[in-house]
């Protein structure tokens, strides 16, 4: 696939670049995710970000949701500058963890409470069939 087809879509930054994971391995309680820098010229970067499992554990993030976050990542620190290597570090899985929590309640103080029929002749209709 072509780096201007893998670009065209709308993950990534901007138009001009994404980043693209290429494996991970893991190092002594560490996920080291290999990402590549791929821009439109068809230049690639190798990046890599190291995430601690016991902190993940600790802050309930879940081992599926670590790629994509370590992306994001990867893109917000790319206005920063050019680091190549990365720490996803115990402040940034905090944050990650206060924001699910918020997402949480706020979806649930917007869930609808579960609908009730009214007690008035419940089940009446199969129990006595002659009277209506």
């Amino acid at each position: 696939m072509s780096a201007a087809k893998v670009l065209g879509g709308s993950f990534g930054r901007s138009a001009k670049m994404a980043y693209i994971m290429t494996g991970f391995t893991q190092e002594l309680g560490f996920r080291v995710f290999a990402f590549a820098r791929v821009e439109l010229a068809a230049l690639r970067t190798e990046h890599t970000v190291r995430a601690d499992l016991s902190l993940t554990r600790k802050y309930g993030i879940q081992m599926q949701e670590l790629p994509l976050l370590c992306r994001s990542m990867l893109e917000r620190g790319d206005e920063a500058g050019n680091a190549h290597t990365l720490i996803f570090t115990e402040d940034a899985m905090r944050a990650c963890a206060s924001e699910r929590s918020a997402a949480k309640e706020l979806a649930a103080s917007k869930r609808r409470p579960p609908r009730r029929p009214s007690g008035e002749n419940l089940g009446a209709a199969w129990r006595n069939p002659q009277i209506r």
